[in-house]
């Protein structure tokens, strides 16, 4: 689950041509259907562990011993399941498409679909897609004309290069669309990778230069020649992360706002047309620009300056070959895998061809492949359930604020305006996507790579100076997900999570609410988190504090900041507690405003609190039911890779973490103050 600042982010002749020595890789589908999660699983518990010591290890050690990661993952977990379930299904509904389609709209992600899937395809071309793109670069050698590059590249090949450019939510303004210009351009996952000195991080970027330069080879250079080329990106690519932001400080909104004049974004880079580039983006009338990061465009003002041409030739041919590597033949689509996958996050095998196109045909065409999966898998019922879950919890979110004696009356009266203002938006949208303009081949698919880049771009690019639409998704309706969007202040949950193991309508509510209950609880809090905080109700960025009340909401988010950042995920290595605040405090406020909703509930039902099903009482079922939801296992690899670069922390801490704040928790398992599960100086925020 996520709460940001959301917007559209992801030669030899003989190589060029084919490449007949690679056996095809097997596009056959799934040989069995996945089970279907189940809500509640009492063989996943460890009744040998104690609850009050080690709660993970009491409601997930069975199920962890009995579910190592499967080859093709860097993370297993009960997420994991259901986008693996939902993913068969939608493979199915993708499978049919392709081979007998029904309507128009079936024809068009079905053919996405088919060509993804044809492999023979790929490794007859090889790199021939990528070869006009290459060609383009290689006919560049005047620094002053890199905007009208860049124009040429993102109009022609759907490739952008150093910075992003799209729309974003005006701060001062949410109801309009304003210019955003980024930082970007890197090839590893987090600026600290150029940065830190530790030996792993010095041994990983020496296997980042080999993986360039066996990439480099691919596309036909020799090998002396993609050495050096490889070194060159390098280079480049660390002056970037020098002047860029760290994602703790993009967690502050004063810190990505910069609107800036189009002269004034000139004088700031002054080696870069922008004039020339914004006509190109059809934006040439452009006055004004959000500037997320201005230090990051002086460093690359800096390098379009005084790197050599060749060495900016190889930048842009880097980052050609990685953005289409999973779009090319098996030896590109290998050696991508090997680096990003195997070697930044332990994942042993690639995925089948049939898991990777079908999450590519759902990102590409999300809306249109939606319509017929909620059809088919999201009833009227679920829907209308899941509303009264959210209204249930709105109401537990008003009296915990209420109740809260650390803030004053009049900043709890602006926080009832925002929770008031709270929109909620379930399964999928309203007004569904047109993809009518999108032309798609079923024998191109690096050109519906292309066609789908562009019309998010020109889609993206057209809000400019717009209102904004409050009725946009940014998720799929099979995402196995939900989030928080601070400028539209709306809470949203796709289809694809309102089943098990977060919600079935058959199981008792002790366990809906600690599952489903405490997703809804966490979105909800993220409107009151260190970041979602700082917006009203209309979404702008406005203070509706008192100093006092800040002040003292600062310093119990400071206590869930020095509690996560002592939780280790691998040897050496900690969470980051600024990092991951946000979604900490999230976890802790969801969890406790679910339970508020449950045993408001049960007094409605005029059920009791203390009979027990399956020998567990309600509230020992409810903390239960939000345990297992993260059950996980992960490779050491990506827990490091998470560590500095997710916002979330991982299941063990997300769960021992919530509950050792929550003092009902130690109560429904009658533990003893002091004791790791239930400390004596618990943080609590909401």
């Amino acid at each position: 689950m996520i709460a940001i600042r959301f917007k559209l982010l992801l030669p030899a002749v003989a190589m060029l041509l084919c490449l007949p020595c690679v056996k095809a890789e097997d596009i056959s589908g799934p040989k069995d259907a996945p089970k279907k999660p189940v809500i509640f699983d009492l063989s996943a518990i460890d009744t040998s562990a104690d609850p009050c010591v080690d709660f993970y290890q009491y409601a997930c050690g069975n199920w962890r011993k009995n579910n190592p990661i499967p080859a093709d993952q860097t993370r297993w977990g009960r997420f994991n399941e259901l986008a693996e379930y939902n993913n068969y299904l939608l493979y199915t509904d993708l499978k049919a498409a392709a081979d007998a389609p029904k309507t128009p709209l079936q024809k068009k992600y079905g053919d996405f679909f088919a060509a993804c899937m044809n492999s023979d395809l790929a490794n007859r071309l090889g790199a021939k897609p990528i070869q006009p793109m290459l060609q383009t670069i290689a006919g560049w050698n005047d620094r002053s004309k890199l905007a009208t590059l860049f124009g040429q590249m993102e109009d022609r090949f759907a490739v952008g290069y150093l910075f992003s450019f799209g729309s974003d939510q005006d701060q001062k303004d949410s109801t309009q669309q304003i210019g955003e210009v980024d930082q970007a351009g890197l090839g590893l996952p987090d600026r600290d990778y150029y940065l830190n000195q530790d030996d792993r991080s010095k041994k990983i970027r020496a296997q980042y230069l080999e993986h360039m330069t066996k990439m480099f080879t691919l596309a036909g250079d020799n090998p002396d020649q993609a050495a050096k080329e490889a070194q060159q990106v390098l280079a480049i690519e660390t002056a970037l992360a020098e002047g860029s932001m760290s994602r703790v400080d993009r967690r502050n909104p004063a810190n990505v706002y910069h609107v800036m004049t189009i002269a004034e974004l000139q004088s700031l880079t002054p080696d870069f047309d922008w004039k020339v580039y914004f006509t190109a983006k059809k934006q040439g009338s452009l006055k004004t620009v959000n500037v997320v990061a201005p230090d990051f465009f002086k460093a690359m003002n800096k390098q379009i300056d005084s790197a050599p041409v060749d060495a900016l030739k190889s930048y842009l041919r880097w980052h050609t070959i990685h953005r289409y590597a999973a779009n090319l033949s098996d030896p590109f689509v290998q050696e991508n895998f090997q680096f990003y996958a195997a070697t930044l996050a332990g994942q042993k095998e690639l995925a089948p061809r049939w898991k990777r196109c079908t999450q590519a045909t759902d990102r590409a065409l999300g809306e249109a492949v939606g319509q017929d999966w909620v059809a088919k898998n999201f009833p009227p019922a679920a829907k209308d359930s899941m509303e009264k879950l959210v209204k249930a919890l709105e109401v537990a979110l008003d009296q915990d604020i209420q109740h809260l004696d650390w803030m004053s009356d009049a900043t709890k009266v602006e926080a009832r305006k925002k929770l008031d203002a709270f929109r909620d938006k379930i399964g999928y949208p309203e007004k569904w996507r047109d993809y009518s303009s999108v032309k798609i081949d079923r024998n191109d698919p690096v050109g519906n790579a292309q066609q789908i880049s562009a019309f998010n771009d020109r889609r993206d690019l057209a809000k400019i100076g717009k209102p904004v639409d409050e009725k946009e998704w940014i998720m799929t309706p099979p995402t196995v997900n939900a989030y928080y969007n601070p400028p539209q202040n709306d809470i949203n949950f796709p289809a694809g999570i309102l089943q098990p193991p977060f919600y079935d309508f058959k199981a008792d509510p002790a366990v809906n609410f600690g599952g489903i209950g405490v997703v809804i609880g966490h979105e909800m809090t993220h409107g009151f988190d260190d970041q979602g905080s700082k917006y009203d109700p209309k979404g702008n960025v406005r203070s509706w504090w008192t100093d006092e009340d800040r002040s003292r909401f600062n310093e119990r988010t400071d206590c869930e900041v020095k509690e996560y950042s002592s939780f280790e995920v691998a040897p050496g290595q900690n969470l980051n507690g600024k990092l991951t605040l946000g979604e900490n405090t999230a976890d802790n406020g969801g969890l406790r405003i679910a339970y508020q909703a449950l045993m408001s509930t049960l007094a409605e039902q005029n059920a009791s609190t203390t009979a027990k099903v399956d020998n567990y009482t309600p509230a020992q079922r409810f903390f239960l039911g939000f345990g297992q939801v993260w059950c996980e296992n992960t490779t050491e690899q990506a827990a490091r890779l998470r560590a500095k670069t997710d916002p979330h922390s991982s299941g063990r801490w997300r769960t021992n973490g919530a509950v050792q704040n929550f003092d009902e928790f130690g109560k429904a398992f009658g533990c003893k103050v002091g004791q790791p599960m239930m400390p004596a100086n618990a943080c609590r925020v909401w």
